[in-house]
């Protein structure tokens, strides 16, 4: 079903309904962008921690749009033994309703425009028809200014055009624009001597003459008319002018007050459905997501670990399809329910939100059905609360990162070993095969670039660690330390940082108050600061790589949740409410599960075992 900004509040109710009597539900979405800095794949390193990976992606995508939003339920139907879904597409655009309302400002990646165009993504339906939103803290600006507003036209003695700065004394109104004003106030007149028209339309004019026009009317009409302004098809903002009584004018003031509220309500649109989080904490952004999906699941990571591991080659959301149609996984059987377009996956609707969630969820269908084989007897069909799902939940795949499979949202996340990596820096010029130059006596290496003068080197035996760093102590174009002295300096640079910003007041205070007794003398002074030396840059060596980089993996996930343990009444608080509703339910989890452990070797981290 295709939702835009003209039939969204009708059909509210239905994806409402959707969502309550769903088994699981698949989102995906689509973006104006992915990286407004480098490319994602030269922004983040294979030895990122979550927290470094968080931020990088979180700096790089917040001033992107999202366009389209796709949303696919699934209820299974026991008497046919068959899933029945509902998809939804939201088209999505931040437009704003008034002028008081976020004017959104955002970027465009012209790869990933021209990927879409290619698709045959919809954008006039985006800019002309997008549903539109407020975060939390935005409807609670508007709503301020709106009851503001209100009590100020209140108390000016005229709710419809009274401004806040009026006053009950002639106007002072410029010499250039008296000429505008009587031509307004001799129409007005006509008008109220006239008894056959009530309406008067002024032509547009500027935003101060309109201000003019609300102030001398206030002062030389106090009642018997009723003042707003209208806006035109093509922008343009008129006022009308209309002969009222008493009770006309509180009535049409009562349906400009509830036209305002429920513009106000429209513009919240798509918040309705899911409310924008953006937390600059990575252990806020767990919480909060834990919040609204208390059982999230990632098909991604749930296709790149065992028992799915050996048998999919690619975890690509398209490829990921078309594989769990083959043995020794069966397609489940699905049916759209009354009222909603059905997709054919054999035409490929790809990168339509819609779809994409869709097909999110008939993998993650297939993947739990296949878990029931291990089952004695087998069992063909797996509900998405079942036991086996339970070591996929809420963990995120981490893509490109060599030794933290996943981001864990229920608690810390994994901190492997590292003793055997080696943080390398060198002059600009350096390519990755001088870096295997310089390391081709200690074999197979694994080289993750930082930015352009340094790296990570990962060594294939952690006891040349210390050989590798003995052999930078005299060099003058590079040097080496170990991923744990990187880790510690980095963590001493933090705490500096920190500190620094309290005690610079303090010295700020103890100079402003020493100045106050000292001559101008103070002035003859002058301070220095040392700047580094440049570093040397060495020749080029011979090239001899000891291996190639390995290939990128493709990407391209979606995420399963479950409502019925979903709260996102708890979330539409405030973000500190929901932070504090989120740690108690945390808790509450905790209590009723047992506790468990984390293996060692990401590899069987979810292995089948052999009895269940």
């Amino acid at each position: 079903m295709e939702l835009i900004r003209s039939n969204f509040k009708s059909h509210l109710h239905k994806v409402h309904q959707a969502i309550e009597e769903a088994d699981f539900f698949a989102i995906d979405g689509e973006f104006s962008g992915i990286s407004d800095g480098p490319s994602v794949t030269a922004l983040t390193n294979g030895f990122d921690t979550p927290e470094e990976r968080y931020q990088k992606l979180k700096k790089h995508s917040m001033d992107f749009l999202l366009f389209q939003f796709g949303l696919c339920t699934f209820k299974y139907d026991y008497t046919d033994s068959k899933y029945i879904t509902k998809s939804f597409n939201f088209y999505v655009f931040p437009k704003p309703f008034n002028r008081s309302s976020p004017d959104v400002k955002f970027v465009c990646q012209s790869s990933s425009i021209d990927f879409l165009a290619s698709q045959g993504f919809d954008f006039n339906k985006v800019f002309r028809n997008g549903i539109p939103y407020l975060n939390q803290e935005e409807e609670r600006q508007l709503r301020e200014q709106y009851d503001e507003k209100r009590l100020q036209s209140n108390g000016a003695g005229s709710l419809s055009y009274v401004s806040p700065n009026s006053s009950k004394c002639p106007v002072m109104i410029p010499e250039d624009q008296k000429k505008f004003i009587d031509q307004v106030l001799e129409k007005i007149e006509d008008l109220l001597q006239s008894e056959e028209n009530k309406n008067l339309d002024l032509e547009p004019c500027t935003g101060f003459q309109r201000k003019l026009i609300y102030q001398t009317l206030s002062w030389k009409y106090p009642k018997g008319i009723h003042v707003e302004t209208l806006e035109t098809e093509k922008k343009e903002r008129y006022i009308v002018v209309s002969k009222v009584d008493e009770e006309e004018r509180k009535r049409r003031e009562q349906q400009k007050h509830a036209k305002e509220q429920e513009e106000l309500n429209d513009a919240v649109g798509f918040s309705r459905v899911i409310h924008a989080i953006a937390n600059s904490d990575l252990n806020e952004f767990k919480e909060m997501t834990a919040c609204v999906f208390p059982r999230l699941l990632d098909t991604k990571l749930m296709a790149s670990t065992q028992p799915f591991k050996d048998i999919i080659n690619n975890t690509s959301l398209a490829e990921l399809e078309k594989r769990l149609k083959e043995t020794p996984f069966n397609p489940p059987k699905v049916e759209s329910a009354e009222g909603f377009p059905s997709y054919d996956t054999a035409s490929e609707q790809l990168h339509e939100a819609g779809y994409d969630a869709y097909i999110t969820g008939l993998c993650f269908i297939s993947m739990a059905d296949y878990l029931g084989s291990f089952l004695s007897p087998p069992k063909i069909h797996v509900s998405a609360r079942s036991k086996l799902i339970e070591p996929f939940f809420n963990k995120l795949f981490l893509m490109r990162v060599m030794d933290i499979p996943y981001l864990n949202l229920e608690g810390p996340d994994l901190q492997p070993k590292r003793d055997h990596v080696l943080h390398v820096t060198f002059p600009k010029e350096w390519k990755t095969s001088d870096l295997y130059q310089l390391f081709s006596a200690f074999g197979n290496i694994q080289i993750s670039w930082i930015d352009d003068t340094s790296a990570f080197v990962s060594l294939s035996q952690p006891e040349q660690v210390q050989i590798a760093v003995n052999t930078s102590k005299y060099a003058e174009s590079y040097r080496i330390q170990t991923y744990a002295e990187y880790v510690g300096k980095k963590h001493k640079e933090k705490q500096i940082k920190r500190k620094w910003p309290e005690e610079s007041w303090k010295e700020v205070e103890r100079k402003r108050s020493n100045t106050q007794c000292i001559s101008y003398a103070l002035q003859n002074h002058c301070y220095r600061t040392n700047s580094p030396a440049a570093p040397s840059t060495a020749g080029k060596r011979s090239l001899r790589p000891s291996q190639t980089e390995a290939g990128m993996e493709a990407s391209g996930s979606g995420e399963i949740s479950d409502p019925e343990l979903e709260q996102t009444d708890s979330c539409a608080e405030s973000p500190s409410e929901g932070r504090k509703k989120a740690k108690k339910f945390k808790r509450m989890k905790k209590d009723l599960s047992p506790a468990g452990s984390i293996s060692d070797s990401s590899a069987k981290l979810f292995e089948v075992p052999d009895t269940w």
